[in-house]
């Protein structure tokens, strides 16, 4: 009985690097190459550090804290802690220099804790783009809905929106054009055109004046047309809206009905911070501002503090090539090439003095080929 041997097709190749004969370098790590290497991290790092730390010193940055549980408010800007206060105040900024755009405008938050796990992941994705056919997802709890009224969108992120508000007075730019603070474009592409919807069967209409702009009829499920700031009037419907409570009906002074979740304030918000200490981007400059402008922003106050012992702030800034005004990323430079040169040269003297006889590479055998 004559065996064949089955074709072997699952055999590696017979090539070095397939059969793993290809030469390796393993370099021996002694004392004097280990103590160089270090020093040459440090004479990098320190002088990028130091860079780093320049350029941040250099970054002019406007800060008021305007609201504090500790600290007494700014002039009147305290509501203590009363949600949905509908009170109003006015920040001062005075610039000091000659800023070229883009400048920013973030609001701070300190002690609050988006990156809390129960928290961060208290949302409904789906629902989120535009799903209102089935339940909203049990992360959603506790506030998946008030009553009978369901929530959507659902979850501690959507329904604790920082909902201040923030506009400016009137004032020139370094060119004696108007200076306008411009809200579109602050949140990533990719969140707007992928993440956020309005709810399947939303529809809503431009009229042709606001006198004849009417909700009657079952195409319509608003009581009154929403009136745009630029004096255009909508009409809207929005699906099972006897059952359920919507963005704009929450939020009524910050979300529009015709945005909704679209809102890049709202979705700005969504994306949770990984620090309880944070920034968020409310708008920018893209105008010139000339040395000496008061800049003036009327705060209308809802988004209390005082009862989990946080503070917020406003903030006017420029950035550079590694963000914002941060001395994080340059002390860490710093740290890491100052305590390599502090090693590299403990080990080279180290050696120097009191070498390790059996560390030299001439005590190594090495197999022969």
């Amino acid at each position: 009985v004559v065996v064949s041997n089955p074709l072997k097709e699952r055999e590696p190749r017979d090539t070095s690097l397939y059969q793993q004969r290809i030469r390796a370098w393993n370099p021996v790590l002694d004392t004097k190459w280990v103590a160089i290497t270090m020093i040459c991290i440090g004479i990098i790092f320190v002088p990028v550090g130091y860079t780093i730390v320049s350029s941040v010193d250099e970054l002019p940055q406007y800060e008021i804290i305007y609201d504090s549980h500790d600290n007494a408010p700014y002039q009147g800007c305290g509501i203590g802690d009363v949600a949905l206060a509908n009170k109003s105040c006015s920040l001062t900024f005075t610039v000091d220099q000659d800023l070229e755009p883009p400048i920013f405008v973030h609001y701070r938050v300190e002690g609050f804790n988006q990156n809390q796990r129960a928290y961060a992941i208290s949302r409904d994705d789906e629902q989120l783009l535009g799903d209102v056919i089935r339940s909203a997802k049990k992360e959603c709890k506790p506030l998946r809905e008030i009553g009978d009224t369901a929530l959507n969108p659902c979850g501690l992120i959507a329904n604790t929106l920082f909902y201040d508000t923030f506009t400016l007075q009137p004032v020139k730019d370094a060119n004696g054009e108007e200076l306008k603070m411009i809200e579109e474009g602050i949140a990533w592409q990719s969140d707007i055109d992928w993440k956020f919807k309005q709810p399947s069967g939303f529809n809503y209409e431009q009229c042709d004046s606001c006198d004849a702009c009417s909700c009657e009829g079952d195409d319509w499920s608003c009581d009154t047309p929403y009136k745009a700031p630029n004096g255009t009037c909508f009409r809207y419907f929005y699906p099972e809206d006897d059952t359920t409570r919507y963005l704009y009906e929450t939020y009524p002074n910050v979300i529009n009905p015709i945005e909704g979740v679209t809102n890049e304030h709202f979705i700005v918000w969504m994306r949770v911070a990984a620090l309880p200490d944070f920034r968020k981007l409310y708008g920018y400059f893209n105008q010139p501002i000339k040395k000496g402008t008061r800049l003036v922003f009327d705060v209308s106050l809802n988004w209390e503090v005082t009862s989990w012992r946080g503070n917020k702030a406003l903030i006017i800034s420029k950035s550079y090539i590694f963000g914002g005004k941060n001395y994080s990323l340059g002390r860490f430079y710093y740290i890491v090439g100052f305590v390599s040169l502090g090693l590299g040269v403990a080990f080279l003297l180290k050696q120097i003095f009191r070498p390790r006889k059996l560390g030299d590479r001439e005590y190594l055998v090495f197999k022969e080929d």
